[in-house]
């Protein structure tokens, strides 16, 4: 009767043909360059947003981890910066207005280090040269006649002075506490103290008087000699910035020349020049700077060296030998590595800084350019995505130091000023986050628009075939790996397909891919092969589950030696083979699982034992009520279903979930109720809706494998095979021991399209046999128990 139902040899795996290949190795191929394979949707998304310069069109790529997409995002940024001008060098210099906050400069690339190098020569040659004009003969004369001027002036001031007190009676004396008037007589002498004590007292009142007003005179005249001398030294200093200009106004001309076409640093060397001359002593004394700093740096002390930072380029940015846009790829996002941060050193147990301690980010390295991260680890650095989206909105970066504005009391002094900001960021992620934050954070939807899906499988068809050949080709040159032939190619692509579970398709886990590529390369070098051959995949396939299947032979084991309970003969009453998956990292196998089901009179329904045990998943309990309702439908149209069911996996002890054994449960429970035995050579997997359709279900060939190994562990009889769903045909990829097991009809691979087909397998015997036995004794548990129930209302009466 299942003959009928039996899935034909072809349709087992799906053979990649060698032929439709055209080389005798991958070494004749031309590298891959296309980026990606079989992502059209991805890459389409991304070359908008590459294509948009606008505000928000930033791009978030997502998809499984392994497809490719950090390596397409590094390709195609790459690709499309080599089109793009390269941006400006970036740079901080002193600020000569306000000191606390450093100027930014933008300058076009490859002028800020030869900005850099010319103020450093230019005041290396000033700290020489001004003090040369210090010690000129031409500032000695200029100086001396100054000098002169005012010492001539002044003395006339004083002896104009004197001779109008000695008039008066007076003359100056110094003393202990200054320059004080004395009375004289008519001899020009001093009066002594004890000739003045002898005098009357209008006399002296007078001589007092006198006195006091010579000595308000005296601090006029001191005022007037004060102002020759504030005055000289006026004269001096506009003398000496004269002559200083001598020597610097054609030094920053000259630079003013060289840099006309950039007004940021006309302008800044206008504002160099005017503080030179405001701060002339400091180059004076230039000459004794070694031995100031000699003396500064033994007591740790500011040395007057230091002065001379003001006039040094912070370069931040140098896109001197930068070619095209930038790409910077971070793999730790830290706030300190995206936004740059402002240094310090400690001298005496406290922090300074300046502007020459500006330290720049990815954000500045990334300005014109791309910036890519991988979004799960910005959102876990402390305060980095916040600072993104501040520094994308205003499309301006300031550095801080990480958490300033959070604190009562800055620490830092310097606020430098902001950079404008020109960046395209690409950030790596999966579905998940993407939809957190677009449902969460009301500024991601704004800042990126483009959202680039990567698909975790793709077509496989010729072009994609002959293009993955390609793909393998590169690898193979770009890790000086032995070359493939088409043999090997081919079953690489069919291990493609196994892990896509699907016969039309190839998986875009290309990291899983590379494992493989690797290790049968490893194999064909070990067994010194100049080129990878079909057995070395195999080989490496094999060798791949060998190191990750230890749980699946153990399981094996328990089986074979009947410590877990699985039949694969024989008929049992309420008993059949369901078929799991389990996950173990990387690796997944299947198992079968025993189901049974016991029936009994009740108002109660289906008993499901691990929802009772709190051991069921959600899906698991929903695929219960559904076939609950199958069962409702089908046999309670004209009685009520007045029975009990109980349903349970046997020696399970860890949580079931899904809903690939309600079409196992089902029948269970119809053996359980009609008696009749189901076959144990026979395992069953597939879901089922309320109107008993079956629906495919995940992991088949892992259920058949894993079916498949137990029976061959117990010695196949030729009659053990396994019922699927008629839609997974398209997914079976199985092993080529099987399929030859098929061949010899010794393992058997059902697929049916509705529940009475797998009734007819699973039986043995027409569905309608069992329906009607099953309406049967449905019909006969309700009028029992309507009869119980007439029985006790007599009884209570």
């Amino acid at each position: 009767m299942e003959k009928k139902y039996n899935v034909v040899q072809d349709k087992l795996k799906c053979l990649c043909d060698p032929e439709i290949f055209s080389f005798e190795s991958t070494a004749e191929l031309k590298p891959f360059k296309d980026g990606i394979i079989g992502q059209k949707r991805a890459v389409n998304a991304i070359d908008t947003g590459m294509r948009i310069d606008q505000e928000g069109y930033n791009i978030y790529i997502s998809g499984v981890t392994g497809s490719g997409r950090s390596t397409y995002a590094n390709t195609i940024a790459e690709r499309k910066s080599s089109e793009k001008k390269v941006p400006n060098d970036l740079c901080y210099v002193f600020n000569f207005d306000n000191p606390e906050k450093p100027k930014a400069l933008s300058l076009p690339p490859g002028t800020g280090i030869r900005l850099d190098s010319d103020m450093e020569n230019i005041i290396k040659d000033l700290k020489e040269e001004i003090p040369e004009v210090f010690q000129s003969d031409e500032y000695d004369e200029a100086r001396n006649k100054i000098m002169s001027q005012y010492q001539e002036k002044s003395n006339s001031i004083m002896e104009e002075f004197d001779k109008k007190i000695n008039k008066e009676g007076f003359t100056l004396q110094n003393t202990a506490s200054g320059t004080v008037p004395v009375p004289i007589d008519e001899d020009g002498n001093t009066i002594k103290q004890e000739a003045f004590q002898k005098f009357n007292e209008e006399k002296k009142s007078k001589l007092r008087e006198k006195s006091q007003q010579i000595q308000n005179d005296m601090e006029k005249m001191m005022r007037e000699i004060r102002e020759l001398k504030s005055e000289a030294q006026k004269k001096l200093k506009e003398m000496e910035k004269k002559l200083s200009l001598n020597v610097i106004e054609p030094r920053i001309k000259n630079l003013q020349d060289k840099y006309s076409d950039v007004k940021e640093i006309v302008q800044y060397l206008e504002k160099v020049k005017y503080d030179i001359t405001q701060n002339l002593d400091k180059f004076k004394d230039s000459e004794d700077q070694s031995q100031k700093q000699k003396l500064a740096k033994l007591f740790e002390q500011k040395d007057d060296s230091s002065f001379f930072i003001r006039y040094k380029v912070n370069l931040l940015i140098n896109n001197k030998d930068t070619e095209g846009a930038p790409v910077i790829v971070e793999h730790n996002p830290t706030f300190y590595n995206l936004f740059g941060k402002i240094e310090a050193k400690s001298q005496f147990g406290t922090l300074t800084t300046d502007f020459t301690m500006i330290k720049s980010g990815d954000v500045h390295e990334a300005n014109g350019g791309y910036l890519i991260m991988k979004v799960k680890d910005l959102l876990t650095k402390p305060f980095a995505w916040e600072t993104l989206k501040r520094v994308l909105i205003n499309h301006e970066i300031i550095v801080e130091n990480i958490g300033e504005q959070y604190r009562s009391i800055p620490i830092s002094g310097l606020k430098p000023e902001g950079i404008p900001i020109d960046i395209k960021i690409i950030l790596i992620g999966d579905p998940y986050i993407y939809q957190l934050l677009y449902h969460y954070d009301e500024e991601f939807k704004k800042l990126f628009k483009i959202r680039a899906d990567f698909d975790y499988e793709m077509k496989r068809n010729k072009n994609n075939m002959k293009k993955f050949a390609s793909f393998l080709a590169s690898i193979c040159r770009k890790e000086s790996l032995n070359h493939f032939t088409p043999n090997a190619v081919a079953e690489v692509i069919e291990y493609s397909s196994k892990m896509s579970e699907d016969k039309d398709k190839m998986t875009a886990k290309f990291n899983q891919i590379l494992e493989v590529i690797y290790e049968a390369n490893s194999l064909s070098e070990k067994n010194n092969r100049k080129l990878v051959q079909k057995q070395d995949v195999q080989q490496a396939i094999e060798e791949r589950i060998k190191r990750a299947n230890l749980i699946e032979d153990k399981i094996l084991e328990k089986i074979k030696d009947e410590q877990i309970l699985i039949n694969v003969k024989g008929k049992e009453t309420g008993q059949i083979n369901g078929l799991s998956v389990y996950q173990t990292g990387q690796y997944s196998f299947g198992r079968p699982t025993r189901i049974t089901a016991q029936t009994f009179m009740g108002q109660e329904g289906i008993i499901n034992i691990e929802r009772e045990a709190d051991m069921s998943g959600n899906i698991h309990n929903k695929a219960v009520l559904i076939f609950s309702g199958y069962l409702g439908n089908k046999y309670a149209q004209d009685t009520p279903l007045s029975l009990n069911a109980s349903l349970a996996f046997e020696q399970s002890y860890g949580g079931i979930d899904g809903d690939s054994a309600t079409a196992a449960e089902l029948i269970a429970i119809l053996s359980s109720i009609s008696e009749f035995p189901l076959k144990q050579n026979l395992a069953i997997t597939g879901s089922m809706n309320q109107k008993g359709k079956i629906q495919p279900i995940g992991g088949v060939n892992e259920k058949i494998e894993g079916f498949y190994k137990v029976c061959k562990d117990k010695d196949i009889s030729g009659q053990q095979g396994v019922v699927i769903p008629e839609q997974n045909i398209n997914n079976l990829m199985l092993k080529d021991e099987i399929i030859q097991e098929v061949k010899k009809d010794k393992f058997h691979i059902y697929s049916v399209s509705n529940i009475d087909e797998a009734i007819e397998i699973m039986f043995d015997k027409p569905s309608d046999e069992v329906h009607q036995k099953v309406k049967k004794v449905m019909k006969e548990k309700a009028e029992k128990a309507a009869k119980l129930k007439a029985e006790d209302k007599m009884i209570g009466k």
